[in-house]
């Protein structure tokens, strides 16, 4: 099967977060746009990588997401750019759900206008925190007042379908402070929020000063206690929770990050973005001139038959990898994992083996059964059913999934 969504990786940035180890090209305050050759390069390059895609047919995107970085460094004519060559080698539904991420800052309310033009229907804020103290140890580059701004914009341009982010577990934060963010991004009256706990990735600024478990940073208990505040006061404002990290009103969730969440494949287009095509998944150099060579490669005739690239990072999954990643992926989404369609597509055997794993878990009530009418069922089950649903609780089968997969992946491989 082909895909239907399509992620962009635009990797441009003012500056550097601590805490971030994406794939970014660092610009400064002043380069934006067609105003910068870097960037203009770059739009040139993604769009050849694009047109050297081969399809049996034209299968419209159903979704696009522009990540980064901060896709809105892009003028409004390289997004066109991108959009078009989208549309001439895929087509785009008339319905697509588009989506952009926007800092602070970097865009005005003649942009938001212009995004809307362009199709662009879903927009996601990055603000982390409501602290002007905790954001410059962030490194971000915008301030709380500036949040306030930048989301004043997107109501005046009548825009309602738009998130925020949010991180807990940042270096001094207080359990205090994270409820002041919460209720501060709930008066903002996003769609939807999204409330990442922070992880000290190596080769990261936060890495060269900080110690996973150790002061500054919050104790375990106190980002678990963040989590469970989190699910907490969303749902009571009226946020589904509908993935562990993610929350939405009714008819807001991200339809882009369900096509990963359901283990779909997917078109990824950029520096250092993956895609999931035919069972095989490759990730693009993460180092802008080493993408560069790598689409010049995809140009060369001997790699005009849909053939990969040597220097690409391919990964074909076999039967147990896609078993894995279906649950490591499904049971992040809170209706979990349809029973009926597990054994169709694994057989009983490793149905009854994932059980095993799962009973300690099921035991203590971080793993829960539904039964097809979506209702939890309290029933003390030794035997999997033979229908229904397989899903963490909410919040601490979510809290404590690390665990819960530990033991799936250790069983089967």
């Amino acid at each position: 099967m082909f895909p239907h969504g399509a992620y962009i990786h635009i990797p441009f940035c003012r500056r550097r977060c601590f805490y971030c180890d994406f794939p970014v090209s660092v610009m400064g305050d002043r380069a934006q746009g067609e105003n910068s050759g870097t960037i203009t390069e770059y739009v040139k390059i993604l769009c050849q990588e694009i047109t050297t895609t081969i399809t049996p047919k034209k299968q419209p995107l159903e979704t696009i997401f522009f990540g980064g970085g901060t896709p809105s460094l892009l003028s409004l004519g390289q997004l066109s750019q991108i959009l078009t060559t989208l549309d001439g080698i895929f087509g785009i539904s008339h319905d697509a759900e588009i989506s952009l991420e926007i800092d602070p800052g970097t865009f005005s309310l003649d942009d938001l206008y212009g995004y809307q033009a362009l199709g662009i229907n879903r927009f996601s804020l990055g603000i982390q925190a409501f602290q002007d103290e905790l954001l410059a140890k962030s490194g971000r580059s915008h301030t709380v007042k500036e949040i306030y701004d930048a989301v004043n914009l997107v109501h005046q341009a009548g825009i309602v379908n738009f998130s925020l982010d949010l991180i807990s577990g940042l270096p001094h934060q207080t359990l205090q402070q994270f409820q002041v963010s919460l209720q501060n991004a709930i008066g903002l009256n996003p769609t939807h929020l999204s409330c990442y706990d922070l992880i000290v990735e190596p080769k990261t600024v936060f890495a060269r000063y900080y110690q996973p478990g150790s002061h500054p940073l919050p104790s375990d208990e106190t980002t678990a206690q963040m989590y469970r505040l989190s699910q907490e006061i969303l749902t009571k404002a009226g946020y589904d929770h509908y993935e562990i990290s993610n929350y939405a009103k009714p008819g807001y969730q991200c339809r882009h990050n369900r096509v990963y969440w359901e283990n779909r494949p997917y078109y990824g287009f950029g520096m250092g973005a993956a895609s999931y095509v035919q069972g095989i998944r490759v990730t693009r150099p993460r180092k802008r001139l080493e993408y560069y060579n790598w689409v010049s490669s995809l140009l060369t005739p001997q790699n005009q038959l849909n053939t990969l690239p040597q220097e690409s990072n391919f990964l074909k999954s076999g039967s147990n990898d896609i078993l894995l990643e279906t649950l490591m992926l499904g049971l992040r989404l809170a209706e979990g994992l349809k029973i009926e369609v597990l054994r169709e597509k694994f057989g009983q055997e490793n149905l009854k083996k994932v059980w095993n794993s799962l009973q300690p878990y099921y035991q203590c009530g971080w793993v829960e059964i539904l039964n097809p009418q979506g209702q939890k069922s309290d029933t003390n089950k030794l035997k999997l059913p033979s229908e229904g649903y397989l899903r963490l609780s909410d919040p601490e089968g979510f809290l404590f999934s690390n665990t819960v997969l530990a033991a799936l992946f250790r069983d089967f491989t």
